[in-house]
């Protein structure tokens, strides 16, 4: 370690009341990107990093708007002769419901065994806080940064990243570099250390089912009036098979085969399904009995149902016909998959399944590319260096299946290799109630990347080959 670095470690140490303070006041704003009630919030929580950001040193410091909520810009720039890196994370957070399952109330919050709970101490602010608190560190110690840096905080990435394209491409001109980071990924099971190397990609739908103008009398129409909700039902059933496979025609058809290699890095990663299905309050787990668990996660497609609702749910009885049925579904790719092709093989079987007396419509919600990462770029094997020297042992590489529709954005419309580096517990319980990250993550998280742009400094600029997205 060198003695910048060492200054760097003891300053992160020396204000640790101070750094977890401001975590929690950053925690505490309750920026959910998709329920428009919060947009003050959201503007409060790009306020707060952008206060911050100018105020350790960083320049050009920007709360830049977009057709929805801003992305916060800021950059530091005077390392010559060194790589140039965008540090890519998001501000927003997901809705808390329900309310109800949540042990404390999810925006106070706290440190509790060694956790920090509160929505968004792990999906993303609490990873945000970490790089901005390197940056502070660096600076204020060193006086500058090993690497250049542009730091780039979205606020619509629980919300569909529904923007961020058009914001990509309207600067790209202040956008160059040589590496993109994503911090918003996290450990594998046992909390072992993990670098992800790739991402799935999603397309979001929403089938309607129409039927009589108003809902109707079941005892007076009853048997004479094709019931939209029922026919609902006929259609989701038909989208799957018994044993958990997709019927949709064509629907596997870019999906490549795994390689051996594939499938023994997958066995090499630890996966106790018995503490899983615990874990998940499931009595078994369940999907295509061709591929193990984490082969199912990381490397197969989906095709989920997020939501049915229609006709009578209150309480009591209320016997009607609903006049309409609606279901969100959403699919999960893997590589060489196209979105909108998916989406409209999902569509034509929806349409193919014999309801009459409905009317049926499909709805493209949004979609978002995979993205994928090459184990032997120099900036993966540097970012996996870094981690062991920091928790002490060698990362897994994963391939997870959440999707983070920037980090294809930045390869597909920048060229940018992109490496996905977090540092989140697997139990991280992110977009449900009582999220938490391990305080020592997160610690742990601070001092890999103070290292990591040292790693990166050295190896100098140029980094854009040998990744792919």
């Amino acid at each position: 370690m060198t003695a910048e670095l060492d200054r760097v470690e003891s300053f992160l140490a020396e204000r640790e009341d101070e750094r977890l303070a401001d975590y929690f006041d950053f925690l505490r704003i309750p920026s959910i990107s998709t329920l428009s009630e919060h947009a003050g919030d959201i503007r409060a929580a790009a306020r707060f990093l952008a206060e911050r950001l100018g105020a350790w040193g960083l320049e050009n410091v920007e709360v830049s708007p977009t057709p929805g909520h801003p992305v916060v810009y800021a950059d530091w720039l005077h390392a010559e002769g060194a790589p140039t890196v965008i540090v890519y994370g998001h501000y927003d957070v997901q809705p808390v419901d329900p309310l109800d399952l949540w042990e404390r109330p999810p925006f106070e919050p706290r440190m509790e065994g060694g956790r920090i709970y509160g929505r968004g101490a792990a999906d993303d602010k609490g990873q945000v806080h970490l790089h901005l608190w390197v940056a502070r560190a660096w600076l204020a110690t060193a006086g500058r940064l090993p690497v250049n840096l542009r730091f780039v905080f979205e606020g619509e990435e629980e919300s569909g990243s529904e923007n961020f394209d058009l914001w990509l491409e309207a600067n790209r001109g202040r956008l160059g570099a040589d590496l993109v980071v994503v911090s918003d990924t996290g450990f594998a099971q046992g909390n072992h250390p993990a670098i992800t190397i790739g991402l799935r990609g999603l397309v979001y739908g929403q089938i309607d089912v129409e039927g009589p103008a108003l809902d109707l009398h079941s005892g007076t129409w009853g048997g004479n009036v094709q019931n939209p909700a029922i026919a609902l039902a006929r259609i989701i059933a038909a989208l799957k098979n018994e044993d958990g496979t997709i019927a949709v025609p064509g629907f596997l058809d870019e999906v490549k085969e795994l390689t051996e290699r594939d499938r023994d890095e997958f066995a090499r990663v630890p996966f106790d399904a018995a503490e899983v299905e615990t874990q998940l309050g499931v009595p078994a787990l369940f999907g295509d009995p061709a591929f193990r668990p984490l082969e199912r996660r990381g490397a197969r497609p989906t095709l989920e149902i997020n939501g049915i609702w229609g006709g009578f749910t209150g309480e009591g009885q209320k016997t009607i016909i609903p006049a309409h049925a609606h279901a969100k579904f959403s699919c999960r790719l893997v590589a060489e998959m196209d979105p909108r092709r998916t989406f409209q093989r999902v569509k034509d079987a929806i349409l193919a399944v014999p309801v009459p007396g409905v009317r049926v419509t499909v709805r493209h919600l949004g979609d978002g590319m995979w993205t994928s990462t090459e184990v032997d770029h120099p900036a993966s094997i540097a970012a996996a260096r870094c981690l062991e020297d920091v928790f002490g042992a060698p990362p897994y590489y994963l391939r997870e299946g959440g999707s983070i529709p920037a980090a294809a954005a930045f390869h597909r419309l920048l060229g940018l290799p992109v490496v996905l580096l977090g540092f989140t517990n697997p139990d991280d319980q992110a977009h449900a109630p009582n999220e938490q990250m391990v305080y020592a993550n997160y610690e742990g998280g601070l001092r890999t990347i103070a290292r990591y742009w040292e790693a990166l400094a050295a190896l100098g600029p140029g980094l854009g080959a040998g990744t792919r997205s």
